[in-house]
């Protein structure tokens, strides 16, 4: 069983186009043409059950329209999270909306977003992501479609861990390209996790088995950051570290069914 905890889709009226500018801002190769469908087809195609998507609301006048894009995609094979814009004035209130739609979680993207991820006005939408159970998702480290300074260092989401209760967890391995300090600024905490989206050719093997320990394999969940990497490509950097099948599985889908609250993967 494969359960993919970093997948990206967008309507079909704006994907071509979408996938056009974020191909050309960061340089990488799309290996979906954007879509939910082109979505299934690749997990299809590479051995995928169950995928996360993770929408971004890029602008406070777009959020719930982002929020409903991602819901309507979500069925066959893909459980969808939601996402809220800080400078929304109404985001506490699309909390407590995708709450009462049964959403699990929630996407911070500070680049694109345009937000350090511990600036105090994050501290009341953490606190109410918290008191509702959400999981949050942030990317961390560095984006190939950005210059530095990166506004999801390890240092400053552990300063902002601080103000959450409920599951956190930090995309790329805990940080793109970032890897000791990772090690040395995220804390090993109970709801402190990381995905291993965008890890294939980008994170040293070593590395990978060091973050491993360092979180513990119960903290760890597959990604694959599709469409920009494929899920196989993934599964080619897991081929080569020396882990049990036990970790193995745990990563590849027990931790992700322990914390999306779901006893065995059912179809969806």
């Amino acid at each position: 069983m494969l359960i993919d905890f970093h997948t990206h889709a967008f309507p079909e009226k704006i994907a071509a186009r979408a996938m056009k500018k974020l191909a050309g801002d960061s340089g990488l190769f799309p290996h979906t043409d954007g879509t939910a469908d082109s979505l299934r087809e690749l997990m299809q195609r590479d051995g995928v059950d169950l995928s996360v998507l993770l929408p971004i609301v890029t602008n406070p006048a777009s959020q719930s329209h982002t929020n409903d894009h991602a819901i309507a995609s979500g069925g066959r094979g893909i459980i969808a999270f939601g996402s809220v814009h800080p400078d929304a004035p109404d985001a506490l209130d699309e909390l407590e909306r995708l709450k009462a739609l049964g959403v699990k979680g929630l996407k911070f993207h500070p680049e694109y977003q345009g937000f350090y991820v511990d600036d105090e006005k994050m501290r009341p939408i953490y606190r109410k992501i918290s008191e509702l159970g959400f999981i949050t998702v942030f990317h961390s480290g560095a984006d190939y479609g950005f210059r530095p300074p990166y506004h999801c260092t390890p240092e400053r989401l552990a300063k902002a861990l601080l103000w959450f209760d409920s599951p956190v967890v930090a995309a790329h391995w805990g940080g793109v390209d970032d890897a000791e300090n990772v090690m040395r600024m995220l804390p090993r905490a109970e709801i402190m996790n990381i995905d291993t989206s965008f890890g294939y050719g980008t994170n040293i093997r070593q590395f990978a088995v060091d973050l491993i320990e360092h979180f513990g394999a119960e903290h760890v969940l597959f990604g694959s950051d599709a469409p920009w990497h494929p899920p196989v490509w993934e599964l080619r950097l897991f081929d080569t570290l020396p882990i049990s099948d036990e970790v193995r599985d745990a990563i590849f889908y027990k931790n992700a069914l322990c914390m999306l609250g779901m006893d065995k993967l059912y179809t969806i």
